[in-house]
């Protein structure tokens, strides 16, 4: 009776303990390690205290716009992938490019950018080798996702310092040796001497010629989010 009761005892602690071993493969498979950052401030210069009035948000200079502004190192693209567990996150930078604004010739209005997918992280380098490898992004082969502009729409035809205005970038997103025309919804805002842009467009896994990494334990959807998180400054 006592080596039976024993067995049952070291039967059940050897399937907890694999319960919590397969619980935390699948957390670290799994997990989200990458928090999205944002670069718009949330309050601008002259901001009113609680129960004081607002100062009226100065007018910025065409000239202080106009110009070629650069990305900075700050920048970071993410691309975001929705499982049946919880949105994963997936950091790239630096990113490199520029963007070139107009205010009297819209048409002149340009802008370009450009990650090293080598760069990549989740927070997870395993999960991350094999995003990175030919199942995936073919980064060997082809190791730069870029983006280039065709148009820009709501630009303001007058900036403010620290307001946040919605604008839509139009363009073409260029991954594995496929490119796809997207419109990235976003803000940007004028502060401090430099530019702050936010924005988010949804591609597929199809889209660039991948297979969803869909599991026997995990759904993951076909939409792969891409969100922008730029400085510039000129």
């Amino acid at each position: 009776m006592k080596k039976w009761r024993v067995a049952i005892i070291v039967s059940t602690v050897v399937v907890l303990v694999g319960a919590g071993v397969a619980y935390a493969a699948y957390d670290y498979y799994a997990g989200n390690s990458v928090e999205v950052k944002s670069v718009i401030a949330t309050s601008s210069p002259g901001a009113a205290s609680p129960g004081a009035s607002a100062t009226p948000a100065a007018a910025v200079e065409a000239a202080s716009v106009d110009g070629l502004w650069t990305i900075q190192a700050a920048s970071e693209v993410y691309f975001s992938v929705t499982t049946s567990r919880e949105t994963v996150n997936f950091s790239v930078k630096p990113v490199t490019g520029s963007w070139q604004l107009n205010s009297s010739d819209p048409a002149q209005n340009k802008g370009e950018g450009s990650v090293e997918l080598a760069n990549l992280s989740s927070g997870n380098s395993q999960r991350d080798n094999h995003i990175k490898g030919n199942d995936y992004l073919q980064v060997a082969q082809y190791p730069n996702a870029t983006f280039t502009t065709t148009s820009f729409e709501q630009l303001p035809e007058e900036w403010k310092e620290g307001e946040a205005v919605p604008i839509r970038i139009n363009g073409t997103l260029s991954l594995r040796g496929l490119s796809k025309d997207v419109a990235f919804d976003s803000k940007a805002q004028f502060i401090e001497g430099k530019l702050n842009l936010e924005g988010s467009t949804v591609v597929t896994f199809d889209d660039f010629g991948m297979k969803n990494p869909h599991t026997v334990l995990l759904n993951t959807q076909n939409d792969v989010t891409v969100q922008l998180r730029l400085i510039l400054a000129k």
